[in-house]
């Protein structure tokens, strides 16, 4: 009972501090719905950023990943940090200039209305068909085990699953759907001090169990009993092979934190260049300590469980159960509780602004006022909430199809960065390049991952069963070995795209070289130290990385 007042009690603490940071925002206008008023600071933004990301599925998937292979998944964490650099030095001047409310609306004045239209349809189709239905399923899932909602209220585990879904959706849609930005931005920060100290929490407790009571005594004991674990270079399987460092990674990366509108929504809102450029990078500083807190859990749970969990993603969960006092169940049940809903009512907001700038107002009703263009917005937002709510229950396995569609997200990730860094690079290069830059990237993803892929991996594995081979590891590296990595892929489709669109440009350039217009909506003086900051993280991750080096 005290872990559910505690849980009912914080989250309304979070509710009554949005409703007050928000009350006097004008949500009647674009800027003021979708973009906090263009008011938002650098904690409010880095909070939001760091929220908005972190889900159930990183937390629980990546120390799952840990607990399998050790530290050298950290790169999923370690190298945002670097993206993160880079959109606060590179694109986030860029887009202030413009006065953007949403990425596309820059590809609309450096090509044209057809390829802003196409990039939100992508977004837009992303976040509905793929990310609301799957935030709400696996969040749901994690709520109704801690808390034992089927024992709790005597239902079935289906219909605790469905009571969870409707109460993360309906609550999720109030804060996005009818609280705008800022009220997302502002809750997300107070959940992410919580999930902070919450998240660092958990590793602490269990260093100090392993250490029998001594924090760093279990440091020294988990280093000594698993060095295997500590390799930031990781094997020859390993889901993250070292070389996609420096190929498809860091593309990765730099799409979601540089031109993904679900999260750089939040540092359009900055107030101002300085405010969104150090909002950024304290981010970026805090996503370096971001492994502490999903992916040493991990580790640790290898340790104390001694490798021997069915399942690799039991490992956080597990541990929590075993090293978390009684009295802190319900205050990290209520940061987690955070978390998912911050997933929830951020995608679900970046699709309103999406469709209520780029599609209502662009092609359904040109002379709409603002408010009719918040109104419809609105209304799209709760359509899409109530679908996702409906969908969530039916997904069987979220876990291992998250997984796969963090794969599937190239289709449209890779072609939309393409287009974005090329058009910021050139200025002769023509629409109709954007155009074929985005099909072509897309096609060819989709021929390659889901065509030639699963020919070669299964051709070397007939061959490898013909041969005789049954050890688990000799087939883990044939597969590996036998396409390569979607990461890879990734890169190399980014390279062709770029050539592709520059021939383009050459052949048939633009008549009017593109120049990019100063819309005054923000001052853009720089934070001075932004260089100097940013080299700074760089470094830190740099040497992680070769501290961990084996």
């Amino acid at each position: 009972m005290l872990g559910i007042l505690s849980f009912l009690g914080f989250t309304a603490l979070v509710g009554v501090i949005a409703y007050l940071a928000t009350r006097k925002t004008d949500e009647n206008s674009s800027d003021g719905y979708f973009l906090g008023g263009r008011s938002l600071t650098a904690g409010v933004i880095a909070g939001s950023l760091l929220l908005t990301n972190l889900s159930t599925e990183q937390i629980v998937g990546l120390n799952g990943n840990a607990y399998s292979e050790g530290i050298s998944v950290m790169a999923w964490e370690t190298l945002a940090a670097i993206a993160m650099v880079v959109t606060a030095v590179f694109l986030l001047p860029r887009y202030l200039k413009s006065g953007l409310t949403t990425v596309p609306q820059f590809l609309q004045d450096r090509y044209d209305t057809t390829t802003k239209t196409i990039t939100s349809a992508l977004f837009l189709t992303g976040y509905v068909v793929v990310l609301l239905p799957i935030i709400l399923y696996s969040g749901s899932l994690a709520i109704s085990t801690m808390f034992d909602v089927p024992g709790l209220l005597g239902v079935s585990d289906g219909a605790a699953l469905k009571i969870c879904v409707w109460g993360i959706g309906i609550i999720g849609s109030i804060y996005a759907v009818f609280g705008g930005l800022k009220a997302v931005a502002v809750s997300d920060s107070i959940n992410a001090i919580g999930l902070l100290l919450g998240g660092i929490l958990i590793p602490v407790f269990g260093l100090m169990a392993i250490g029998d009571g001594s924090l760093l005594a279990g440091i020294d004991t988990l280093y000594e009993s698993n060095p295997e674990k500590f390799n930031s270079i990781g094997g020859t399987t390993a889901s993250v092979p070292f070389h996609t460092i420096f190929t498809g990674m860091m593309l990765v990366q730099l799409f979601y934190w540089g031109t993904n509108q679900q999260i750089i929504q939040r540092a359009l809102g900055a107030k101002n260049l300085k405010e969104g450029q150090k909002g950024l990078l304290l981010g970026s500083f805090i996503k370096i300590l971001g492994p502490l807190i999903v992916v040493l859990p991990g580790i640790i749970a290898y340790h104390m469980f001694e490798g021997n969990l069915e399942v690799p993603d039991q490992a956080y969960p597990a541990l929590v159960n075993e090293v978390l006092p009684d009295y802190l169940i319900g205050f990290f049940a209520a940061v987690l509780f955070g978390a998912i809903l911050s997933s929830f009512n951020s995608v679900l907001n970046s699709s309103v602004t999406l469709f209520g700038i780029d599609i209502y107002k662009q092609h359904m009703n040109p002379e709409a006022p603002e408010r009719t263009v918040v109104k419809y917005g609105k209304m799209f937002g709760i359509v899409l909430a109530l679908a996702a709510m409906f969908i969530a229950p039916l997904i069987a396995n979220a876990g291992s199809l998250f997984e796969y569609l963090q794969e599937v997200n190239g289709i449209y990730s890779i072609p939309i960065l393409t287009i974005i860094v090329v058009g910021y690079l050139t200025k002769k290069v023509p629409a109709i390049a954007a155009k074929i830059g985005i099909v072509s990237g897309s096609i060819l993803y989709i021929i390659s991952q889901f065509g030639l892929q699963p020919y070669f991996v299964g051709s070397a594995m007939e061959k490898a069963e013909a041969a005789g081979i049954t050890d688990e590891a000799a087939l883990a590296l044939i597969e590996a070995k036998a396409y390569p990595h979607f990461l890879d892929v990734m890169a190399i489709l980014f390279v062709m795209n770029i050539l592709i669109m520059l021939g383009i440009g050459l052949i048939k350039p633009r008549e009017i070289p593109y120049e990019q217009q100063y819309t005054e909506q923000v001052d853009i003086s720089p934070y001075k130290y932004v260089k100097q900051v940013g080299i700074g993280i760089c470094v830190i991750v740099i040497g992680i990385y070769i501290y961990f080096a084996q």
